[in-house]
């Protein structure tokens, strides 16, 4: 059976957690039954698992998902664990539950992980002996990585007996194959003009917060020196697009024989605002100096990507922070833990008009970083603009508004509410008209780019 996997989407949810508690039927008179009927899936963990893009699904000819796999990053040490993986009981032995195993497997190799991770059961033909067809090993359930889930098992009762942990370990892929890293989104907290300058610039302040949610971009090494894309943002040229001029410029600096092929998973709405257009580039810039052995420090990174974008070396730094200047001027700031619903109005909104708007404060005081962590500073300057000029940006704010100050992020048209719960924000994106799309994303202090590059270079 030819077996198709796509990513799952924040509308499989629901389907997802049907298809988990048919599967587990399956498990009826096994003594794991009692644990296995009291406890359910997070439904907000694997909601917030399919945003960042680690839950993918065997879908049928109609698109319904037959069934899926988890990835869990909790595990550490360069291992990613495998949370759940189930196939409808009607459809099982056709090769999906294998299919879907390997394609996530063969992601985390990709994307530097060393080994996978999975708890199981001895005993049952389609748990540990399936794994083990599939290069996983039965390894010591009292390893500290195992710690967290055998607590959870302990809490719900789960007989420790019954219970295996196995690993495969991922080999790091060879100079030319497929690698894939994070260009996580952002959003700015506040945004302050405090000026112009002579050549025509705006001298700007704000707040630069790195999610734990955006697009993916995937490279691979060519020997021929061409920079080639192969899937990128609807719509745009390749010789406009930021990641090809981003490889090229890093090529042309270097001095570099080797090229690429790139490959975007766009999931950053464009012209919202979020900066997908520079994560992309910075991630380009900061995977293939690895990729190309270039040995390129961080701030000649950073001053490269300035040449392509002002939001660029903030992603290139990975590091959430307080901004000035035109952008460039960055200080890392430590931000406390916060959770957001990211409203994108399907609106897509051009910077530059925005910029010679005659009615946008160009002479705004100057904000302080205690004002921001006071609150006392929360406001965008473009935001009076945006909603007088786009009516579905300003339906957006209203909505979201509704649960607490709403505001624009960036000079783009999405608009996000900031919550201290995980809970809280899921609950609110679960009521989200459909004429707005929505995403929950969690604050990050240091970029997923950051944390893939650490893998990518242990590997």
């Amino acid at each position: 059976m030819n077996v198709h996997i796509d990513r799952a989407q924040p509308g499989h949810v629901a389907a997802l957690c049907a298809i988990e508690r048919k599967a587990v039927q399956l498990f009826r008179g096994h003594p794991a039954w009692p644990a296995y009927a009291a406890v359910s899936m997070p439904v907000e963990l694997l909601r917030q698992a399919v945003e960042r893009g680690l839950v993918w699904v065997a879908p049928d000819e109609a698109g319904d998902p037959l069934g899926f796999i988890w990835l869990d990053e909790e595990p550490g040490d360069g291992a990613i664990g495998v949370a759940e993986i189930d196939v409808l009981p009607g459809h099982g032995r056709r090769g999906i539950g294998a299919a879907l195993l390997e394609h996530a497997c063969n992601w985390a190799r990709e994307a530097g992980y060393r080994r996978v991770d999975l708890g199981t059961l001895a005993d049952v033909p389609w748990n540990a002996p399936f794994y083990a067809r599939h290069g996983f090993a039965v390894v010591d359930k009292n390893a500290p990585a195992f710690a967290n889930a055998r607590q959870r098992d302990r809490e719900h009762g789960f007989p420790d007996d019954l219970r295996v942990f196995m690993s495969r370990p991922l080999a790091t892929p060879a100079r030319g194959e497929w690698t894939a890293w994070p260009a996580p989104a952002k959003l700015n907290l506040f945004l302050r003009i405090t000026g112009r300058r002579a050549d025509g610039y705006h001298e700007l302040q704000t707040v630069f917060r790195l999610l734990d949610w955006g697009d993916e971009v995937r490279l691979r090494v060519r020997d021929d020196g061409e920079v080639k894309r192969l899937h990128g943002a609807r719509g745009v040229a390749e010789s406009d697009d930021l990641v090809v001029r981003a490889a090229r410029l890093l090529q042309q600096h270097a001095g570099c024989a080797l090229g690429a092929d790139l490959a975007v998973d766009k999931r950053i709405p464009m012209g919202g605002g979020l900066g997908g257009g520079s994560s992309d580039a910075a991630t380009v810039l900061v995977a293939l100096n690895h990729l190309w052995r270039l040995d390129l420090d961080e701030d000649s990174l950073a001053a490269l990507g300035g040449q392509l974008g002002a939001d660029v070396p903030v992603f290139v730094r990975g590091r959430s922070a307080w901004a000035e200047g035109v952008g460039e001027r960055l200080s890392p700031i430590h931000l406390p833990r916060r959770h957001y619903v990211v409203l994108d109005p399907r609106e897509q909104v051009p910077t530059a008009a925005l910029f010679q708007a005659p009615e946008l404060t160009r002479n705004a005081p100057r904000a302080t970083i205690s004002s921001f962590v006071s609150g006392a500073t929360v406001e965008n300057a473009f935001e009076p603009v945006v909603r007088a000029r786009y009516p579905r940006v300003a339906a957006a704010l209203a909505w979201l508004g509704g649960f607490g100050t709403a505001r624009l992020s960036g000079t783009g048209g999405c608009v996000f509410l900031e919550l201290r719960s995980l809970a809280r924000a899921h609950a609110i994106a679960e009521r989200c008209p459909a004429t707005f799309r929505v995403h929950v994303a969690s604050g990050m202090d240091v970029s997923p780019l950051h944390q893939a590059l650490a893998r990518q270079r242990a590997s």
